[in-house]
């Protein structure tokens, strides 16, 4: 990932032109279906690990200590992950109510974890590890029924045909020359063997366009060959703007940027987020957001209609650590009771407001309240009268009234919790004019 405010102006105008239109472009039946499923599944997990985390200082540690890529390839002899267990990373997303994860296969650094034939720099060849990563993810991500999505990162801090430079690795020691279409052509045959050499996969997690917007990616190419190997894979592209033709997914960082979604748009929406301020491990970052933070903001992003791609950054032996794994778990807790507000949800009727936000499936509206100190909550009025008010957390009935001006909750007590969530059930007439109703 990148760090924040590294998009120029001049780049959003240029992606906004590029993506116009593109929410009433056709897409193939199994896309269209693979994005329904998408919208369904929105809670997953984001995994940031390579051998930056022996450096315990971040993904970016390269680029921000200034290390050359000859001195960099020095860490690689020291990764030996003896604690890495894709069965409990899987385990652990299943428990929580996570449908999908996506793997960093290659970062901003260059160095492949899989096993690939495109050059030497990788976790096979390199370190003394000497096991293909995303094959053993892969696998267990297989017997567990886990879709899983491949990270891979256009910009890269370690070829040498990656040039013209863009804004970043500026220190990496390259060379000042190279054949950018060479690398495009290396950066092709890697995603082609992630495609085709470890069965099928969710989707393709694009990131680091951002670092030369300007250039000839030549998009259109790369999508056609994944769309070709992979006819069900979504492609997801991390450039903050506007989508590019042939993308399936909008994705944010932090939360949405309503500017940034083109008018009527139809693609799904995704925002991922960090449990503590850095994706990969850094081992002095303590600023862990507690659970209840995390369950608001992937409330937030629900009732926005987007999915919620929660974090973490393994230690260098491989696990995740016990910080991350707490609050993973905690919100699991918090899934197994309301992930029926969440899972296979849309964004509801009711906008979101400084109180909080709604999200709907079928003829139910789910009120999510976030901050509201009140036991009172008058909402707006909706286009179908609500028949029962039931909290979520114990089933039992909420008093309202209705009428021409709208719904009124009498909320239950919070009791400590960061959601109070309460199911509206719509009949099928429509709101009455002026009538009062009262349940």
């Amino acid at each position: 990932m990148r760090t924040g405010g590294r998009v120029a102006a001049a780049l959003v105008a240029l992606l906004a032109a590029r993506g116009a239109g593109l929410c009433a472009q056709e897409a193939p039946a199994e896309i269209l279906a693979a994005r329904q499923w998408f919208r369904d599944a929105k809670f997953g997990l984001f995994v940031h690990w390579g051998i930056y985390s022996v450096l315990m200082d971040g993904e970016w540690v390269m680029n921000n200590r200034g290390i050359t890529a000859a001195e960099y390839e020095r860490i690689a002899p020291q990764f030996n992950p003896s604690g890495f267990d894709p069965a409990a990373w899987v385990s652990l997303a299943r428990a929580a109510g996570m449908r999908y994860v996506v793997m960093t296969a290659k970062h901003h650094d260059g160095l492949a974890m899989w096993d690939t034939h495109a050059t030497d720099w990788s976790v096979v060849r390199r370190t003394p590890y000497g096991r293909d990563v995303m094959r053993l993810l892969a696998d267990e991500c297989r017997r567990q029924g886990m879709p899983l999505f491949v990270y891979y990162s256009q910009l890269d801090w370690h070829h040498p045909d990656y040039f013209p430079r863009g804004g970043t690795g500026l220190t990496a020691g390259r060379p000042e020359a190279g054949e950018w279409t060479r690398y495009l052509d290396f950066m092709d045959a890697q995603l082609r063997e992630l495609l085709t050499d470890y069965g099928p996969v969710a989707g393709v997690w694009l990131d680091g366009f951002w670092d030369r917007g300007d250039a000839e990616w030549r998009l259109e190419r790369t999508y056609r060959m994944i769309r070709e190997l992979q006819p069900r894979a979504l492609i997801v592209s991390n450039h903050n703007g506007p989508p590019h033709p042939g993308e399936d997914v909008i994705t944010f960082e932090q939360y949405v940027r309503p500017e940034q979604v083109p008018p009527g748009n139809t693609l799904p929406l995704e925002v991922s987020a960090k449990i503590n301020d850095t994706w990969g491990f850094r081992l002095w970052d303590r600023d862990y957001k507690s659970a209840d933070s995390l369950v608001r903001t992937m409330v937030r992003a629900a009732g926005r209609d987007a999915n919620f791609l929660l974090n973490v950054g393994p230690m260098p032996d491989g696990r995740i650590q016990p910080e991350f794994v707490e609050r993973i778990e905690a919100v699991g807790r918090w899934m197994a009771r309301y992930g029926t507000s969440i899972h296979d949800t849309r964004a509801g009727p009711l906008a979101p407001r400084p109180w909080g936000v709604s999200t709907q499936r079928g003829d139910t509206v789910f009120v999510h309240v976030l901050e509201w100190a009140d036991r009172m909550l008058a909402l707006a009025p909706l286009e179908r009268r609500v028949s029962a008010a039931r909290a979520v957390r114990d089933g039992s009935a909420v008093p309202f009234t209705q009428d021409e001006g709208g719904v009124r909750l009498m909320l239950p007590e919070r009791g400590g919790e960061p959601d109070v969530v309460v199911a509206l059930v719509l009949s099928s007439a429509a709101r009455a004019g002026s009538a009062p109703g009262r349940r």
